[in-house]
């Protein structure tokens, strides 16, 4: 089980690390156009949109899945 975790794409990559990753490789706006979701659009900040995504799977996912083409595209 330990291997299988260590090779799963995501691991030890924290929701913080994606989503500054995102943003600088992408912008607040560029991130708000392609995950249309308000911490994104309106004053967004790691901050905020951390407590979000961190209630809101389906939101976190969408980050998730965003990241993982973005570092497929920079490998």
């Amino acid at each position: 089980m330990n291997n299988e975790q260590s090779q799963a794409p995501l691991h030890g990559v924290t929701l913080e690390m994606i989503l500054t990753r995102l943003v600088e490789q992408h912008g607040w706006d560029e991130l708000g156009r392609r995950i249309t979701i308000k911490c994104f659009t309106d004053d967004p900040s790691i901050k905020s949109s951390l407590k979000f995504l961190r209630r809101t799977p389906w939101a976190r996912k969408k980050v998730e899945e965003l990241y993982l083409r973005t570092i497929k595209k920079t490998t």
